[in-house]
């Protein structure tokens, strides 16, 4: 059954989610704020600057904002987090119904410390909390574009509408799980990207599988100590928005964090990497948050704390490094034990 959906953002990603939903025979309209791309993808059938791929006929790209939601049934919304609210003030002011609302953006406004959900429903009067659906896990846009093998997760607290976004991507080449923890499924799919950059860092400084492996586990134990704290299930860090989406982030040249993070390690400026990407990385706002995070709920977050303090104290990678392998000793299972002993206790 043709469903009509508008993607907000035309990003690889936006454009990677609008591919998989034109596969399924959906009525695709693509809007991005540049008149100009919106022209050129309806041009040319393709979106350059961000996925080297031709974009199938039937997903219409649109500048207009009310005419791509215009009688839609679905809207996906997929912009950086730092325009999540501008988009969704427009957004609430041109809606004259009310669409499942799926957004499918990794990252923490660092300023209020809130997730993409929950600036939504601040944004938006039309919508609740519970109403909206998180769609995250293992998925380079580069390979859900070219229909490679790739599973995700969709969270809400409305099983109805996590089945209807269930039904919408689901195909032989895009598996979809649903789950009912918002809170663990967006915070796995943001916190990754400090780990990402930091698996960068480790590449870039010339380290080794050693060092990435280290990195990651105890990168994991840091993303779920803090979830945990605000509500998340712990089981969710070990499904795919958790450690499949920290993997795929943290050992791919797709990822735009781990590039950033590697030319970090190389001791390229911060401010120079971003201007010569060209594209958002949400890891570095996210850094910025979770640092705050981890103060505001006594969470202990070593290596978000010593990529905070690369980013944004100008300290040297290597002295990084050396902080974190000179902290005192302890037994692995100290942290988790006593995560578990507090989540009982509750």
């Amino acid at each position: 059954m043709t469903t009509k959906v508008a993607v907000l953002g035309a990003g690889s990603w936006g454009t990677a989610l609008s591919i998989v939903l034109a596969d399924n025979g959906h009525d695709v309209r693509l809007w991005t704020f540049r008149e100009e791309q919106a022209n050129k993808i309806n041009e040319t059938h393709k979106n350059e600057q961000y996925l080297e791929i031709m974009i199938p006929e039937q997903i219409k790209a649109y500048y207009d904002l009310y005419e791509a939601i215009k009688d839609v049934e679905a809207i996906v919304l997929v912009v950086p987090t730092k325009a999540i609210r501008e988009v969704c003030q427009n957004l609430s002011e041109q809606l004259e119904h009310k669409p499942v609302l799926i957004h499918a953006s990794k990252g923490i406004e660092p300023g209020t410390l809130k997730r993409v959900s929950q600036m939504i429903s601040e944004e938006m009067e039309q919508y609740s909390y519970d109403d909206i659906v998180v769609l995250s896990g293992p998925s380079h846009a580069e390979e859900v574009a070219m229909r490679q093998p790739t599973t995700v997760t969709v969270a809400s607290l409305s099983e109805e509408n996590a089945k209807q976004a269930q039904h919408l991507f689901f195909n032989d080449a895009f598996r979809v799980y649903t789950s009912n923890d918002m809170i663990g499924i967006e915070l796995g799919g943001a916190l990754k990207n400090i780990i990402a950059l930091g698996a960068g860092i480790s590449d870039g400084l010339g380290y080794g599988d050693n060092a990435k492996a280290a990195l990651i586990t105890r990168g994991l134990a840091e993303i779920t100590r803090l979830g945990t704290s605000l509500g998340a299930n712990p089981l969710s860090f070990l499904g795919l928005s958790g450690v499949g989406d920290l993997i795929v982030t943290c050992t791919s040249v797709h990822s735009r964090n781990w590039r950033a993070g590697n030319l970090l390690g190389k001791g390229k400026k911060l401010d120079d990497i971003l201007d010569q990407m060209g594209m958002v990385v949400e890891g570095v706002r996210t850094a910025e948050a979770a640092y705050k995070f981890a103060e505001a709920e006594g969470v202990e977050m070593p290596i978000t704390y010593g990529i905070y303090q690369i980013l944004f104290e100008d300290k040297k990678p290597k002295d990084i490094v050396e902080q974190l392998m000179n902290r005192d000793k302890r037994e692995e299972m100290d942290a988790l034990a006593s995560l578990i002993r507090n989540r009982n206790t509750r």
